[in-house]
């Protein structure tokens, strides 16, 4: 199996297992990648999924032996599996080693990313002719910035985990090994919030791109009533009862 998949409570964690390919990504791995984030968006339990991968390293983009014998539908799914999709529930990458081609491409799909310190990021694929077709040109752009993104994505060149965090590509970096582990601890916080709102704020954010700033603003305001009508009230409620004081994002815990 390329794909593995194991549950931590809520957390979903999808691992690619092509170690002897780096993590590179054939047509069977992207149907099995694209698979289980379709289970996890129908999972009640599940509230936030990671991918990463095995033996140290995220993901070395799409196989290139396959490409021959690949067709691609410019409007089909992604080659690289799910980075067409947008769930409704968040997804982190946890990166160590190389996230680069579609790997970075996969790594930008997620809300967030987690790097261990030794990670490189870069879009490889341009010194052989293989274009971003997994939302690369449109993603990095919005994350870092169009001049970082042109950057990348004219010269190729590797980037460190330091200067990917200096630029907002990496959210987080952690001693090389802990990736993983740091992701699952920042996926247990973010489920532990109210998820209707939280979700919401979330969609929110990324369908803002489609609008103009007033339509946005628009969007925004109604997309925000339903949580704030099911579950603002019993948050404020907590609040003044003691919950959060002192800025605690522990949920439950009491500060008086």
């Amino acid at each position: 199996m390329s794909v593995l998949i194991d549950r931590d409570g809520p957390i979903t964690i999808v691992t690619i297992d092509r170690p002897e390919k780096r993590n590179a990504v054939d047509p069977d791995t992207a149907a099995r990648l694209r698979d289980a984030f379709a289970a996890f968006a129908e999972d009640t339990g599940a509230r936030v999924a990671i991918l990463t991968g095995s033996s140290g390293h995220f993901c070395a983009g799409f196989d290139l032996g396959a490409v021959a014998t690949t067709r691609y539908n410019p409007d089909g799914p992604g080659p690289m599996g799910p980075t067409r999709m947008l769930l409704e529930k968040p997804v982190i990458a946890a990166i160590e080693g190389h996230a680069v081609a579609g790997g970075l491409e996969l790594a930008l799909w997620c809300d967030l990313r987690v790097a261990a310190e030794s990670a490189v990021f870069g879009i490889y694929c341009r010194r052989w002719g293989v274009p971003l077709i997994d939302g690369g040109t449109v993603r990095l752009p919005r994350i870092v910035g169009q001049g970082r993104a042109l950057d990348m994505i004219l010269t190729g060149r590797p980037v460190t985990a330091d200067e990917a965090h200096r630029i907002g590509l990496a959210d987080r970096v952690v001693a090389d090994g802990e990736a993983l582990a740091a992701a699952i601890e920042l996926a247990k916080q973010i489920a532990a919030f109210p998820q209707n709102c939280m979700n919401s704020d979330r969609l929110s954010a990324y369908r803002q791109w489609d609008f103009d700033l007033r339509a946005a603003l628009a969007h925004e305001a109604h997309a925000g009533a339903l949580p704030l009508r099911d579950g603002a009230a019993a948050g404020a409620k907590r609040f003044t009862g003691g919950a959060g004081r002192g800025g605690s994002f522990i949920m439950g815990e009491e500060k008086r």
